[in-house]
């Protein structure tokens, strides 16, 4: 098989998986419907979350952080004292949940952050009985709880909860509106910032 029909199986397979509203019970893993999907969930997914342009230069670097984020490219710039210390690959919003541009700084930062909004509803050992879940819209079954998506080393920067995270890179803008990141550069990212970094994000 060639590579191109490699590709073009796994993504009708994301595709197909990630339209599905629960894995059944027995399940233990990310939820597919969350900002911080879970790869291993998707066969060959190595395709999908290989990561060529991400780089850090910054270590040693001075003068005061800014990020760029720009959706057009995907990608995010960090700046220190004006200079390039390293670029990310990214995930931003989807046409129905667009990652907001304009001018704004980080105003918030947990580590082990998890979504309140998406997730699964487990069982009291922690198996997956309704995956995909929007607790807007979906109710948890008698005897589950609801467990969220997680999106460690969460910055913040709207007031309407829009931030960057560790988050799964199919290759394209899928996300709910937040700005996944690789695990590296997400890491990499927090232990760079502070709150009031300046964040823009360009179309």
């Amino acid at each position: 098989m060639t590579a191109q029909f490699l590709r073009l199986t796994a993504i009708a397979t994301l595709a197909l998986l990630a339209s599905c509203n629960s894995i059944g019970r027995g399940t233990r893993g990310q939820t597919q419907y969350l900002e911080a999907f879970d790869p291993s969930l998707v066969p060959n997914s190595a395709l999908y979350n290989q990561d060529m342009d991400s780089y850090w230069d910054g270590d040693g670097m001075a003068g005061a952080a800014s990020i760029i984020i720009d959706l057009s490219d995907q990608k995010a710039y960090f700046y220190k004292g004006g200079s390039l210390a390293g670029v990310s690959a990214l995930s931003t919003g989807d046409e129905k949940h667009r990652t907001p541009p304009g001018n704004f700084k980080i105003n918030f930062k947990n580590q082990w952050h998890k979504s309140n909004l998406y997730g699964d509803f487990v069982d009291a050992y922690g198996q997956v009985v309704v995956a995909n879940v929007d607790v807007k819209k979906d109710k948890p079954p008698a005897g589950t709880r609801f467990e969220g998506s997680k999106m460690h080393h969460f910055m913040r920067f709207t007031d309407s909860g829009i931030g960057m995270h560790e988050g799964f890179l199919p290759g394209y803008a899928a996300s709910h509106g937040c700005v996944r990141m690789p695990g590296k550069m997400a890491a990499i990212f927090f232990n760079n910032v502070t709150m009031g970094t300046p964040v823009t994000v360009r179309p």
